[in-house]
């Protein structure tokens, strides 16, 4: 690899949730950044923006020139065109890396799982989703091993629902649990009763893609990767958010499924949640051994109660360190 692609990394979607935290870590350990998003932002003197849309081709052709890695944190608008568009977008990532000899790094989920596999989730777990949605992250995950098969290494870092910092709608946490730029009142837990769920701290999340890249070398053409973040049972994240905004005995909601599920042939994105809602009915623990094993100390781990204290400030619910909202 020429010396000029070493330490550039193409993040697309970089004001995203997930490329804005990699975009970020990235820059920590000493790379350049290059942020590919749909729309203009203003230079910061952090990252390299680019104005492109991941669905075309010679748009992410010509951002990923001398990279040595592409972050792929694009997502359709929406919940919409996840089988065309979403194909297409990693289609053109995978086409971009061929061509600069740069390795893809691709953020998973728990999509491709079905309930055959829980609760226990580690990289070998039998893939039998039982959603459209998962099947296409099924497909997608089989198109990057075959481009690895064919020289282009690829990461995959899978984790739970994420919550932190630039945690967006596509988060329950934001969506669901709390109301952004209103002080906490009550929370919304959208887990069954009794039930564990896994959850991922986005800065950490970043931080673990970045640690992994560090020590590429030392990766496989294609490698998986499970993050453990926090396993949480019944109760434990809607304790830790009352605690984080000072208010021990807030009332605590469960989240209204059944309205959901009634509304989803009239409501987008209830259709999209209702597909999904098998995740949080049942007990679900990422299994992050090897992952562990691979970093050692160096795993991010942020603790449960400074997580949930910077995201609720980040989401405008408490004061940010210093008093102001």
């Amino acid at each position: 690899m020429p010396q000029s692609q070493t330490r550039i990394a193409l993040v697309i979607g970089a004001a995203g949730q997930v490329g804005s935290v990699a975009a970020a870590a990235l820059r920590r350990h000493g790379w350049t950044v290059r942020g590919m998003t749909r729309r203009p932002r203003s230079a910061d003197g952090q990252i390299e923006w680019v104005q492109g849309d991941a669905a075309n081709a010679a748009d992410v052709r010509r951002a990923a020139e001398g990279a040595a890695v592409i972050v792929h944190g694009a997502h359709p608008a929406g919940y919409r065109n996840w089988d065309t568009e979403g194909m297409t977008m990693l289609e053109n990532t995978i086409a971009a890396a061929k061509a600069v000899g740069a390795r893809i790094v691709f953020p998973g989920n728990l999509y491709n799982f079905g309930p055959d596999a829980f609760p226990a989730l580690s990289e070998n777990s039998p893939q039998n989703p039982t959603t459209r949605k998962g099947a296409i992250r099924v497909d997608m995950e089989r198109r990057l091993r075959v481009a690895a098969e064919n020289g282009t290494p690829v990461v995959i870092l899978r984790a739970g629902d994420f919550f932190g910092p630039g945690t967006t709608a596509a988060s329950y946490f934001s969506a669901v649990m709390v109301q952004p730029g209103k002080p906490v009142k009550r929370i919304i837990d959208p887990a069954r009763r009794g039930v564990s769920h896994a959850w991922a701290y986005l800065p950490d999340f970043g931080e673990t893609i970045a640690q992994l890249l560090d020590r590429a070398s030392e990766l496989a053409d294609f490698e998986v990767f499970h993050f453990a973040g926090n396993q949480l049972n019944d109760g434990e994240m809607a304790t830790a958010v009352a605690k984080a905004s000072g208010q021990a005995r807030l009332p605590v909601w469960r989240f209204p499924w059944w309205l959901v599920v009634t509304a989803q042939p009239f409501v987008r994105l209830f259709h999209e949640m209702a597909e999904m809602r098998y995740l949080w009915r049942e007990p679900i623990r990422v299994d992050g051994r090897k992952l562990a094993a691979f970093l050692g100390k160096a795993l991010p781990a942020t603790p449960l109660d400074t997580a949930v204290r910077e995201t609720l400030a980040s989401l405008g619910c408490v004061p940010k360190a210093g008093g102001s909202r």
